[in-house]
């Protein structure tokens, strides 16, 4: 492991993989006796990495997510102190979040015309999505993130940074943060946001909530996006709701679309609330 990364399974069509097996040191998993089904997160780490014990598993995670978290507070410290509100997006690649922050965007020049907005985006390779943002007349910086699956709390830092004269001159401002599309990783990483927002599109299939419950667990908001599409998709929008409340019963639901703009009036309106929270932590502080 190197710097800020994280360690991931290999490949299992790879050479190394094709080696003769070596111990698995203390791995813990659990067994299925009926199926024979394996569950590598039953463990005290909640995660399997080939040679390393469930200890040193969590004394790695421990030791660079608390870095992490020292820097995501030094940025949630700036965004406070310059009255940025900012929202970290999270989903699985394809699940419209480029379209619905343009649409956003969009929708905010008449909502808060005097709303400054900025985006960072985040994605593997490419400046695709931070040329479409860029369109919309809003400010943005794209992250690449090579093989990293996720954004961090440094690389929103010195993105924020360059956003060159984003929020000086205003009291209050809105950032999205838009991260590599990961139903996985990135439920972890603090990056200084006020709220993580998870998109979940209806053409996914209402299971994801309890097939990756640590992203929708750790989000304040889930956006049902691609509404517009279910008179031609099985999917059971209330099934999807009551298995992310089961998760998080705490998690906020709004259907939209950001095609037609069905539910986009609610989805500014629970902007304009977390705008006012900024503002009042502002005023208290």
């Amino acid at each position: 492991m190197d710097g800020a990364g994280h360690a991931h399974a290999p490949n299992p069509y790879s050479p190394a993989a094709r080696r003769p097996a070596r111990t698995r040191a203390a791995s813990a998993v659990a067994v299925d006796a009926a199926t024979g089904d394996l569950h590598f997160g039953a463990g005290a780490a909640r995660v399997s990495v080939p040679g390393m014990s469930q200890t040193r598993a969590i004394r790695l995670e421990t030791d660079i997510l608390g870095e992490n978290d020292r820097i995501a507070a030094r940025n949630r410290a700036s965004f406070a102190a310059q009255g940025v509100t900012a929202l970290n997006f999270v989903s699985s690649p394809g699940s419209g979040k480029t379209t619905l922050l343009c649409a956003t965007i969009d929708a905010l020049k008449a909502h808060a015309p005097q709303l400054p907005v900025a985006v960072i985006e985040g994605d593997q390779q490419t400046a695709f999505d931070a040329e479409r943002i860029r369109a919309t007349g809003a400010p943005a910086i794209q992250v690449n993130t090579g093989k990293g699956c996720h954004l961090d709390a440094p690389m929103v830092g010195e993105a924020f940074a360059r956003l060159h004269g984003f929020a000086h001159a205003a009291p209050r401002s809105l950032l999205f943060i838009e991260n590599v599309g990961n139903l996985v990783c990135p439920a972890m990483w603090d990056l200084g946001e006020q709220a993580k927002v998870a998109v979940l599109s209806v053409t996914e299939g209402e299971d994801k909530p309890l097939k990756y419950p640590d992203m929708f667990a750790a989000s304040a908001l889930m956006l049902l996006n691609k509404v517009d599409l279910l008179p031609h998709l099985r999917f059971d929008v209330e099934r999807c709701i009551e298995l992310a409340r089961r998760v998080n019963p705490a998690i906020s639901v709004i259907r939209l679309s950001a095609v037609t703009g069905e539910g986009m009036a609610e989805w500014l309106a629970w902007l304009d609330g977390r705008l006012s929270a900024t503002a009042q932590r502002g005023a208290a502080a």
